[in-house]
């Protein structure tokens, strides 16, 4: 359970900026107190057209490797873990796939939240596909423990289209629940578990108390880490909007997370190093 203080939600812009808390951040990784949680699509790397046109800069992987050698480092998104794993290709990097469902690490760790669910999102896939089939610029992709409808290129009345639909097909799966995201709507186990409950578990199980949490992240989905972990850790959102959010630092887009990034493995070495701009 997580004992610590909630932050009240803020509006993005209203944060300051996540070069305020650098130096903090990197005295802790100099000390190896330190734990670096990143979703990856928006954050990492720009959102693609597909999620299968997405790629991971050469540079920023080998300053993950790098932070990897010193600090944890978690990978935590929607996609699938076997496909993070594949984008990320670092075996000393842990991966929280699926909203964190389905967790791998370094000496073969491997947690699965979703496997009771299943047989159930099998089943409820070909509804789904039924159930949208006739909306323009609409695809569904099936996830090891979600059933996911992009609209990103579909004409914007689409979108209440699919959530109305969703829905229906919802409707007769209680054991599924939908969850939103940016341009897609998912059907995921309806089970208390979510990428925070993942960072927490990560917390407990593997990497210790002792370590203070980062969590990077743009979506909704990313919300119930910053929420989950509340004044334990650091929340930083990427983005621009106007939305609120329960992060307590901002970044602009993933070329200032790369930045950033940068920033803090450079402070880690003990070398200082100005803010990521913006």
């Amino acid at each position: 359970m997580n004992r610590h203080r909630a932050s009240t939600p803020r509006r993005l812009e209203e944060l300051p900026h996540a070069r305020r808390v650098l130096a903090e951040l990197a005295a802790d990784c100099r000390r190896g107190r330190l734990a670096l949680f990143l979703d990856f699509d928006g954050t990492l790397a720009p959102i693609a057209a597909h999620p299968r046109l997405a790629r991971l800069d050469a540079g920023l992987r080998r300053i993950l490797a790098e932070l990897a050698a010193r600090i944890p480092v978690a990978i935590v998104s929607g996609r699938a873990a076997a496909d993070v794993r594949r984008l990320v290709d670092l075996a000393e990097v842990y991966i929280a796939g699926s909203h964190g469902f389905e967790i791998l690490g370094p000496g073969g760790l491997v947690h699965d939240e979703g496997a009771a669910f299943a047989a159930e999102l099998d089943a409820a896939e070909g509804d789904v596909v039924e159930a949208v089939a006739d909306l323009p610029g609409v695809w569904v992709e099936r996830k090891p423990y979600a059933i996911a409808v992009h609209f990103r290129d579909a004409p914007g009345a689409v979108a209440e289209a699919v959530e109305d639909r969703l829905r229906q097909v919802n409707g007769n799966r209680p054991a599924l629940r939908m969850g939103a995201g940016k341009k897609v709507i998912e059907l995921r186990p309806a089970k208390d578990w979510d990428k925070g409950r993942a960072v927490l578990w990560l917390l407990a199980e593997v990497m210790g108390s002792a370590v203070r949490p980062v969590f990077l992240g743009d979506d909704t989905t990313d919300e119930d880490a910053f929420r989950r972990l509340g004044d334990r850790g650091v929340g930083i959102v990427v983005g621009e909007d106007r939305r609120p959010t329960h992060a307590r630092y901002r970044l602009r887009d993933p070329g200032e997370v790369r930045a950033f990034l940068g920033a803090l493995l450079e402070g880690c070495r003990g070398k200082a190093r100005e803010g990521s701009g913006g």
